[in-house]
């Protein structure tokens, strides 16, 4: 792979597993309800769309439809009560993310970090895990009028760095990466472990897999 001139990575999923803090979240919001608890296996299932997605998943039980709006109105902010007290309590970056960090910095690599987690829960996670001072820029899910799999966050970020999307790098973790980063012309690869709705990220046809961060160096060509 060429040695692109910027690079974009997604949060949830590819640098930190955050599922830990999101299923205790939506369990103790099921149980605030009065209703059965979903589970950690079932939420890893249902993330990577923005915590509203996840409400609305959790309430019905399942990836697919939607909840009585009523019952979303009223679950919603016990839902960002919850996570405003346990963003990172039990939140890690998986292995070999930060070795690949900073190998990307080290080499001279322009990062961003965009995702679809609101901002008032992306930068205090980053900032608790030592990584935000990585980033020369971060999109969050609400910090545009679209958020991924629209290609917006990841042209906004090239127009920000002066670069061209075909000049351009996404390390994700899930379909919409995929589909936002093809729909911005950009480069895409992708991490095995990550959150994808329980469905194999090859299926999607990423130009590479990693297993971990520690990969990305035999992946970057050394020169330009």
């Amino acid at each position: 792979m060429l040695r692109p001139r910027m690079i974009l990575i997604d949060l949830d999923g590819t640098l930190v597993d955050s599922v830990p803090d999101l299923a205790y979240c939506v369990d103790a919001m099921m149980a605030r309800l009065g209703r059965p608890t979903r589970g950690e296996a079932a939420v890893r299932d249902w993330v990577g769309n923005g915590v509203e997605r996840l409400v609305r998943r959790a309430l019905i039980g399942a990836l697919d439809g939607e909840p009585d709006e009523m019952d979303y109105q009223r679950a919603y902010p016990i839902f960002i009560e919850l996570y405003a007290e346990n963003t990172f309590n039990r939140s890690g970056l998986y292995p070999g993310v930060r070795e690949g960090l900073d190998f990307l910095r080290q080499a001279g690599y322009p990062l961003g970090c965009v995702t679809n987690k609101a901002a008032r829960f992306t930068e205090p996670l980053l900032r608790h895990l030592g990584i935000l001072d990585h980033f020369g820029l971060v999109v969050s899910g609400d910090s545009l009028p679209r958020k991924k799999p629209d290609p917006l966050p990841l042209i906004h970020a090239a127009g920000h760095f002066g670069v061209r999307p075909e000049e351009s790098l996404m390390i994700g973790d899930s379909v919409s990466d995929v589909k936002a980063a093809r729909a911005a012309g950009f480069r895409i690869i992708c991490t095995s472990y990550g959150y994808n709705h329980g469905e194999d990220i090859r299926d999607s046809n990423p130009d590479a897999v990693v297993d971990s961060f520690v990969e990305l160096k035999g992946l970057l060509a050394a020169e330009a």
